[in-house]
């Protein structure tokens, strides 16, 4: 899976100015949560859809406004709740009495960066139609396709404590997601950084900052990124991972029992691309074996489904992940 053309010196010192400006436009919103921005920006440089969870208060609705405000993206916000209609979200068929005929109103899964916030209370039917949107970035109304605006960025969000009044995300939807990342509490020095900023009126939000760069700016970068150059030897290093999870007792023995199902080729799709762009963030023009292995737990920790008695045993999934790395040689 060589590539031709990889991106050149003067490519890769574009993109980190163009990620530098929009870093420091996420630094006036979001204290700490330096793996929160790199998920970010992981996003961002592939389209590949996120999906964050964390206990509620972690910045998690600040950090997609503030990504959408540092591109000068449209921004949506959708608040999931159980009685959400599919219609809400990808929009609907409008009888116009005046003119006697129906119109189609857009929903506002139709903008640059749209926010699923509690994904997790939605009901089945209201998650799939999400489907189409985050795969084919399309939508469909009364038989007319409608095509979604380019970039394109899906973020949802969950509430892991909370369960009441909550559906268990289908296995085809969490597919979709390129990553999996569960936020941690800021220490107290990030903390005390953001009471500060509150005194300073930092995160006034009636007069937001100049975007750090243009949507342009942003296909740009996505080019670059999917011109990075990834070596067939990590090619196969990251199927063998990905295939691992399937075959799990040639790998792992009495662990693989906890495993249920393993993950999709989407797996190896978003690895691909995950990887390619977290070279170019770090300065490289080529992938390594460390930007994969960085990257193992964010990308599978949602596509291995473990069984009842792994949740009895209390195995955690990213422990599945760590032997499954360590059981492979690294190239």
């Amino acid at each position: 899976m060589s590539q031709p053309n990889p991106a050149n010196t003067q490519e890769i010192t574009q993109a980190a100015t163009i990620l530098s400006s929009v870093e420091k436009h996420l630094d006036r919103f979001v204290v700490g949560q330096g793996r929160l921005r790199e998920t970010l920006a992981l996003g961002l440089l592939t389209g590949g859809h996120l999906l964050l969870e964390s206990v509620p208060g972690l910045a998690k609705t600040t950090a997609a406004a503030a990504l959408a405000g540092a591109v000068g993206g449209e921004f949506a916000r959708i608040q999931c709740t159980p009685d959400l209609l599919p219609s809400d979200i990808i929009g609907s068929q409008i009888y116009n009495s005046s003119t006697g005929r129906f119109e189609i109103q857009l929903g506002p899964v139709h903008a640059n960066i749209v926010l699923l916030d509690e994904i997790n209370r939605s009901s089945a039917k209201t998650q799939s139609a999400m489907l189409e949107a985050m795969q084919e970035k399309q939508t469909t109304i009364g038989g007319t396709r409608f095509d979604l605006p380019s970039p394109f960025l899906v973020m949802a969000t969950q509430n892991p404590i909370e369960q009441e009044g909550t559906y268990q995300l289908p296995e085809a939807q969490l597919d979709r997601f390129m990553i999996k990342d569960v936020l941690d509490y800021p220490g107290p020095g990030e903390e005390l950084e953001i009471l500060r900023r509150l005194d300073a009126g930092v995160f006034d939000v009636e007069s937001p900052p100049e975007p750090a760069c243009t949507l342009e700016d942003v296909r740009t970068l996505q080019r670059y990124a999917r011109s990075i150059y990834i070596d067939p030897a990590i090619s196969r290093y990251l199927v063998e991972i990905v295939s691992a999870t399937r075959q799990a007792s040639r790998y792992i023995g009495p662990l693989a029992q906890f495993i249920e199902c393993g993950a999709s080729p989407r797996a190896s799709i978003a690895f691909t691309n995950a990887s390619r762009a977290l070279a170019m963030i770090r300065g490289r023009n080529y992938v390594i074996p460390e930007d994969v292995k960085d990257l193992a737990v964010r990308i599978l920790r949602h596509r291995i489904l473990l069984n009842f008695e792994a949740v009895a045993e209390n195995i955690p999934v990213e422990r599945v992940i760590g032997e499954l790395l360590g059981a492979i040689r690294t190239p």
